[in-house]
């Protein structure tokens, strides 16, 4: 069964049926609210649906383990609840391994993919287990610490200790129920062969300094995905929100081929 997801619709022409449609995936541990940086530079010509994944933020909470294709399905059943047939996607991380399952498993459905920090398989399988057992016994704040601590590279932490701050406090009220059964999708995903179906056009965004997924995997999937091109900015995990200005203009140029954005890039900016 779908799960039910917590979500806003945001842009001028949110109430056109016809206008492009934006769906936004955020990344393990995280909601909707990590796309901040993007949404009025997005909203100005697309119609913008942000999420939180099925155990996270607004979003049901159902008993685990859980796949991917259970969180893709449950895009597909909000999309339904909208009347939306075809639509773009952007995904960072886990939201990327969403936007894999969508692309390959939907692909009439998806116009042009962004998989920005993510990859079709992260193994070792166990250390994803691991982490879900530790947050079921020990709470979310057992590995809080670890984890932000690879979102972000040091300088940028020192810089923006507020971002920093909340982001961590986003992880630490996150249910652990379903953190651990996104967990347990991630163990056991691997979506390599998957790669070779999606048709969409594809831009491939990788922050340098990613530590959590490296920037080898984005050059696995450009090498996987047809006619797949890849972007790197100066970030790491959640690139999109260090690299803030720069991920966007780099995401509106590939959403929107050809229509220059009247905004400054740094409007998208922290």
């Amino acid at each position: 069964m779908t799960a039910r997801l917590g979500y806003d619709v945001n842009g001028p022409a949110s109430g056109e049926e016809d206008a492009p449609v934006l769906v936004l995936g955020s990344s393990l541990g995280t909601t909707r609210v990590m796309w901040r940086p993007q949404l009025e530079p997005f909203a100005e010509r697309l119609r913008v649906v942000r999420f939180d994944h099925r155990g996270h933020g607004a979003s049901a909470e159902p008993p685990g383990p859980y796949t991917i294709a259970d969180l893709g399905r449950d895009v597909l059943a909000m999309l339904g609840e909208l009347g939306v047939r075809h639509f773009s996607y952007a995904g960072v991380s886990l939201g990327g391994m969403v936007g894999i399952w969508l692309a390959a498993n939907a692909a009439e459905r998806v116009d042009r993919l962004a998989l920005c920090c993510t990859t079709a398989y992260l193994p070792p399988a166990q250390a994803w287990r691991d982490r879900a057992a530790t947050v079921l016994a020990s709470g979310m704040a057992a590995i809080a610490d670890a984890v932000v601590a690879r979102w972000f590279t040091p300088a940028f932490a020192a810089d923006h200790p507020d971002v920093v701050a909340e982001m961590h406090a986003g992880l630490v009220a996150a249910p652990p129920v379903g953190y651990a059964a996104c967990c347990e999708a991630i163990a056991a995903m691997d979506q390599r062969e998957d790669l070779y179906r999606i048709t969409a056009p594809t831009l491939v965004l990788a922050g340098t300094q990613d530590q959590a997924i490296p920037v080898d995997h984005s050059e696995r999937l450009v090498e996987a995905v047809p006619g797949s091109r890849l972007a790197l900015v100066h970030g790491a995990h959640l690139a999109t929100l260090e690299a803030a200005a720069e991920s966007t203009a780099l995401l509106l140029d590939h959403l929107l081929p050809g229509q220059l954005p009247d905004h400054t890039p740094g409007q998208g900016g922290l």
